[in-house]
């Protein structure tokens, strides 16, 4: 494995980058997979609030929620940056300061269609065991699985 601290990913959808942005953006909930949370209870919403300052978060069916993204860019139809704050161990970040970095940049190829690029960066921030951090986000059930997901939600490219 590469000691890089960042995972980039993408895919080609048969939308423009206007459409491709909206989907992503509002239709994450469909993207995340239900098993990807950290909360106690089963998991029954994810939102992604759109506008900077705004959180990502997980709601579960008994109400207890887990914010564990904050939006850092949000310029559609271009890109969607956010916070990762969750860390090595699989637990929230006790500091902001140890937050990585998620870029989704969507750029138009022609012929109605988008290349979705996603980049994670500064996985290096977490400390001790980022490399764990960055070979499971980077494995199948991570980004390969997201992007996965959201494709499904747009015409094949």
């Amino acid at each position: 494995m590469t000691q890089e601290a960042v995972v980039q990913r993408h895919t080609i959808v048969n939308a423009t980058p206007e459409q491709a942005f909206a989907v992503f953006t509002q239709q994450f909930d469909a993207i995340k997979p239900r098993e990807h949370n950290l909360l106690g209870a089963p998991l029954v919403q994810t939102i992604l609030e759109p506008h900077v300052g705004g959180r990502i978060l997980d709601r579960a069916e008994d109400g207890t929620e887990c914010a564990w993204a904050r939006i850092l860019a949000f310029d559609p139809p271009h890109r969607l940056v956010f916070s990762w704050d969750i860390g090595p161990i699989w637990q929230l970040e006790e500091s902001t300061e140890n937050a990585s970095e998620v870029e989704i940049r969507f750029l138009a190829e022609g012929d109605g269609r988008t290349r979705v690029e996603l980049e994670h960066r500064h996985l290096d921030r977490h400390g001790a065991g980022w490399q764990s951090l960055r070979d499971g986000i980077g494995d199948e059930q991570g980004w390969p699985l997201y992007l996965e997901r959201y494709a499904a939600l747009l015409p094949a490219a």
